[in-house]
């Protein structure tokens, strides 16, 4: 699975890099969500899956691959 952040609608809540630091961070300058891992390893699925229900603005999704149309996992 690959995570994807629209960065339009980051609003630096860091609620994904709280739950989820092995791959979200927050970006020092603009105090926005910052992709670590854009390929979420298995391990970590469950974990991605809970910050896309948490971010309140809906800013982040995942999708099966590249070309594939993404879950709509939003908040």
């Amino acid at each position: 699975m690959k995570v994807h952040v629209n960065l339009s609608l980051c609003q630096g809540h860091a609620r994904c890099e709280e739950i989820c630091p092995e791959v979200f961070a927050t970006d020092t300058v603009e105090g926005k969500c910052l992709i670590l891992k854009d390929i979420v390893p298995d391990d970590l699925l469950e974990k991605a899956r809970l910050v896309v229900r948490n971010c309140p603005e809906g800013a982040l999704r995942l999708s099966r691959d590249k070309g594939a149309a993404a879950e709509g996992e939003t908040a």
